[in-house]
């Protein structure tokens, strides 16, 4: 049986510092959800997701700062978390170099080989509201 709260736990933390996708949900100006695998980091208690602004899961938490995020375990799809939060900050500051932490997180390599010439990154930070976390099962 999962276990609900608002703190980023132990074994929550290590399924964001893993090499698992995010699935990030957001909402769209009409009301229908959108979501958007994607690579996450974890800072002193939020969450990070490093885009493009103008992307548009930016553009929909500029609009509706609640989002929410599922992650399963690469190695057990059952070990997963699943968070609710809100957006509470968007910044340009160290984006750039937060993008290429994440590049050789999830694909071994030192700079963002994806980046178009004209796109300004942006590191989204969530709070996460409630986490329901589902343990391996043995």
């Amino acid at each position: 049986m999962g276990k609900d709260t608002n703190q980023i736990t132990e074994p929550v933390a290590k399924l964001l510092e893993g090499k698992n996708l995010a699935f990030v949900a957001t909402l769209m100006k009409d009301g229908w959800p959108q979501i958007t695998p994607t690579w996450v980091d974890i800072e002193g208690g939020q969450i990070l997701v490093n885009t493009a602004e103008g992307r548009l899961k930016q553009k929909n938490i500029s609009r509706d700062g609640r989002i929410a995020i599922s992650i399963a375990d690469q190695n057990n799809p059952y070990h997963m978390v699943t968070v609710r939060g809100r957006v509470v900050e968007q910044t340009n500051e160290g984006a750039d170099e937060h993008v290429d932490k994440l590049a050789k997180k999830y694909l071994g390599v030192e700079k963002y080989p994806l980046r178009s010439p004209n796109e300004k990154r942006i590191i989204i930070k969530i709070k996460p509201e409630r986490i329901h976390y589902q343990p391996p099962r043995n």
